[in-house]
């Protein structure tokens, strides 16, 4: 029968330089990441502020068949749009109906919108004033379409 002895000086745990090299390689990690990341937030802002506009011009042209009257959309500056529930059809603002403002600088700092068209919708579903909305950043281009159906789509 063989006898093995056990080791007496065996060691437990990680040497100073072990974990030196295990620190050293996820600060290297961190930073190659960290680097990525900061180029891909304006993409993120971006894809994010038309994913908010499209959200919104669903929403209003949901409303709109939902109540029965026609919703305006106005694009204010190239950061802010209202949305108008129009209770009496005539085009503009009155005392008594709803007007909704949106900023999407609140989220989306560096993101822009232009559009020379201000889209109302139906009650039908349908759309007139058809718009074709740009969002721009320093990661690009992003245009919103409405078509006279009534679709809201993306384009890159």
């Amino acid at each position: 029968m063989i006898r093995v002895k056990p080791m007496m000086n065996k060691s437990r745990g990680y040497s100073l330089i072990e974990l030196v090299t295990v620190l050293g390689i996820l600060a290297i990690v961190f930073l190659l990441s960290q680097s990525w990341l900061v180029t891909q937030l304006p993409k993120w802002r971006l894809n994010g502020a038309a994913r908010q506009v499209v959200s919104d011009f669903m929403s209003t042209k949901s409303q709109a068949v939902t109540q029965g009257n026609k919703h305006r959309i106005t694009f204010l500056d190239t950061h802010r749009y209202s949305i108008l529930d129009d209770d009496n059809n005539n085009g503009r603002p009155d005392p008594t109906e709803d007007v909704a403002i949106r900023d999407i600088h609140a989220d989306y700092q560096d993101v822009m919108l232009t559009t020379p068209n201000h889209p109302i919708f139906h009650p039908r579903g349908t759309a007139s004033n058809l718009a074709t909305v740009t969002l721009s950043n320093s990661a690009g281009t992003k245009v919103i379409t409405v078509g006279i159906t009534g679709r809201v789509t993306i384009k890159s």
